[in-house]
This record gives structure tokens, sequence and C-alpha cells, in this order.
């Protein structure tokens, strides 16, 4: 019997009107990992969460969650998925305790259990001392807690973290993520989209770049920045001299006679480096420092798609 990844969509199709969004998409998560989702403003990245939570159905393609066939067995798949979307849906007129509980009684935990597993979760997400206040009086960072906490009431394998930090300021942002690599420690899968790349790279296994429908690259950080161009080596040395030899011995650099720095080009991997710096010991120049200089995802952002980086559009994606 074939073992299924966590998520795995295939040939994901979906359009509305005469407007196609998803153009046969191919997604695969292993169970236990991060999995970010990037796409400028309209590219389809809510719609391929809202297909694979069940919300709305695929024109056509296949999606298997958690070893279930989400059009054969829809109920089992929404029993093991959370769904954390951009805005909080928490309930101001309840306190964070009454919220946590409400949602356990939706899972149909019991009271009792579902008493425990909302101070557990209280206590965890360190949201125990505004347990009794009404979200109207926490701060951005407690309602985006208190709202993952919600999701996890019915203990999801598999979680739908649709832009979780937007709005956020630096410390909630770092708050949340320390919650999302500990979920994906406890074996929980997260596919994560959002609109900042930084949070991609600290974050994901596995980034995809979604652009008119289709998956213009998939990879880790390390990966997709190698498709880009631009990366070098850049060597500083003592003095002019070495400088000069070493331009010699390295044909094709960009030399910088002020700084006493030399760039080579170099996809920045240890065995070119590594290669680079043999040739400089065989002809006998010694450098005084290396660094590697590579592509970041906003330059390969904007290589793939020709939009700007997404955390300076504002994204306020419908589709």
């Amino acid at each position: 019997m074939k073992i299924r990844p966590a998520i795995e969509a295939t040939g994901l199709r979906k359009s509305f009107g005469d407007k196609l969004v998803l153009d046969g998409i191919d997604i695969v998560v292993p169970a236990g990992s991060i999995y970010s989702l990037l796409g400028p403003n309209g590219a389809g990245k809510t719609t391929a969460v809202k297909i694979m939570s069940s919300l709305i159905p695929a024109d056509s393609g296949e999606v298997w969650i958690d070893g279930h066939d989400l059009a054969t067995d829809p109920n089992f798949v929404r029993a093991s998925i959370g769904v954390t979307g951009q805005f909080s849906a928490v309930d101001d007129m309840l306190t964070g305790r009454e919220n946590l509980r409400l949602m356990a009684e939706l899972n149909h935990l019991g009271k009792r259990e579902g008493r425990r597993r909302a101070e557990d979760l209280l206590e965890r997400f360190d949201l125990a001392e505004a347990a009794k206040k009404s979200p109207a009086q926490y701060s951005g960072g407690m309602r985006r807690r208190l709202d993952l906490a919600m999701t996890l009431v019915g203990d999801p394998r598999v979680i739908f973290l649709d832009e979780p930090t937007t709005g956020l300021d630096p410390r909630s942002r770092r708050t949340m993520w320390e919650i999302i690599r500990g979920l994906a420690a406890d074996g929980v899968t997260i596919f994560l989209t959002t609109q900042y790349l930084d949070e991609a790279d600290e974050l994901a296994d596995r980034i995809a770049v979604l652009d008119n429908g289709k998956l213009v690259a998939q990879g880790t950080a390390a990966q997709l920045k190698q498709l880009i161009p631009g990366g070098h080596v850049e060597l500083r040395f003592a003095d002019t001299l070495a400088l000069r030899a070493a331009a010699r011995v390295l044909d094709g650099g960009r030399v910088d006679e002020a700084a006493l720095t030399l760039q080579v080009p170099s996809d920045g991997d240890v065995a070119s480096v590594r290669a680079l710096l043999d040739r400089l010991r065989d002809a006998r120049v010694e450098n005084a420092s290396l660094a590697v200089h590579t592509p970041d995802l906003d330059d390969v952002f904007f290589a793939l798609t020709g939009h700007p980086t997404l955390d300076t559009q504002q994204e306020k994606e419908t589709v």
C-alpha cells in the first residue's frame, strides 16, 4: 500500500468565470514539515488553501490529506486539519477561555476533556493570565496566538496557516515563529502562506512560488537562491600587491583597489569555494578574509515573477 505524504495535490485547476486562477499545480508536503507558498497579489494562494482545506471544490485534480482522498472522504480530512485564516476568528463576546471551550464543544471533546484541553492551550500559548478577558482587550499578537490555539483544540495533524503574522510587531512575529517550529517538531505538518519572504526563509523546509496560476519554482530556500545569477565570493587582501596577484590568478573577478577586495562570480557552494582557495594557495597568494554573497529570496521572487517583493505589495489576496 502506498504511503502518501501529509499533503498531496495533483493537477489542481480552478477558474472563476473566465479567470483561470490555478492551472494544474502539483504540491507534495511530507509529514512534519513546513511548506510555504509564495506568490504576488491574486496569484491563487488563498484559492489553493481553500481547495485543500475543503472550503471550495477544485474544477479538476486530486487532493489527499493525511492519507485520505478529499473527494471521497471529506469528513475525515476535515477532522484531520486545522485552518487559521488571514484574519482572527475569535469571538469578542466571549473570554479567551470561553472561545477555547466553545471550540472543544464543536469538536465533540466532551465537557471534562474540553476543559482540560482549553487549560493546556492557555498555558502553552502564554494566555492563562488573560483567560478571563475578552479578546477585544488582547494585543494583536495575543489574538493571533488565541486564534492558533483554537485551531489546535481538535489536535489536527495538518494545519493551514494563511498569513499568520500579518500586522504583528517583530517580537510577536518571532513568538509565532517559535510556536510554528514547535508544532512541526511535534510532527504537525504546516502549510504556510505568507507575504514576508524572511518568514518563508526562516521557517520553511520547502518553498513554492506561484504566479499566474502556475508553480514557477519549488525547492529549499538555498536551492531557489541558486537559480538566480549574481552570487559571488568577496576576497579581501592585506595589500594591493596581493590583490593584483589574485586578480591575475582568478581572471574575470571585479577588483576594488580602494577596498582591497576582489569579487569572483560563484554559486557559493562549498566545492566551488574550496577550488577557488586552492587556486590561490597554489599561486602562493594569501587572502585576509572571505565572504560568500548569494541572492536572497527578494531577488528570487522578483526574477521569477517580475513583481516586487511580497511585503512591499501590502497583499490583500482574495483568490
